[in-house]
């Protein structure tokens, strides 16, 4: 490759982010749709399938238990706390835990992760998935163009042929742009 200028390089660079940046996103959000529905759908499936859904349950029963006592037990020290007016004993206390045992929302966001995973596969057959998958690769194709080519005539016939199969004109034809007239 012949020493190209680092604008150049940039240049290309920003133009063709500018070009394939909208598609991608537009593609990922369409994906992002199919994924959040198939996930929630996969969670209760996959938590039956597994035999975690009685875990679950069970941990939410004994969850919801916990945080009842800890409510009570929360209510009664703030009321020693408050009888202590004459400041004649210490009666301050300390509820947090420093160790992070197993959570139903740890258990159920651990699920939810495996789920997002088995979805992602299964999206990368789909329509929106093969396309999302042929715009980034024509976009790392363009990339290349400008790496490894070094003349901006080339560059520019390269790219136009790449993008054309997606609808994009890397070359504008900017002769039939009527003048604007001045008053």
């Amino acid at each position: 490759m012949a020493h190209m200028p680092k604008y150049k390089v940039e240049h290309y660079e920003k133009k063709i982010n500018r070009h394939f940046d909208p598609l991608i996103e537009e593609q990922e959000l369409l994906i992002k749709q199919y994924k959040t529905d198939a996930t929630d759908r996969i969670v209760a499936k996959l938590s039956k399938k597994m035999g975690a859904d009685k875990i679950l349950d069970a941990l939410e029963k004994a969850q919801m238990q916990l945080e009842r006592a800890q409510h009570q037990a929360m209510t009664f020290f703030h009321k020693k706390a408050k009888k202590d007016k004459d400041g004649s004993k210490d009666l301050t206390y300390d509820m947090e835990r420093k160790d992070r045992p197993a959570t139903l929302k740890m258990c159920r966001e651990q699920l939810r992760k495996w789920a997002e995973a088995l979805v992602d596969r299964e999206l990368r057959t789909r329509p929106e998935g093969k396309q999302l998958a042929q715009l980034e690769a024509l976009k790392q194709r363009s990339e290349d163009i400008v790496y490894e080519n070094g003349d901006d005539q080339a560059i520019a016939k390269a790219l136009d042929d790449c993008t054309k199969k997606i609808g994009i004109s890397w070359i504008v034809d900017t002769s039939k742009i009527k003048q604007i007239a001045s008053k």
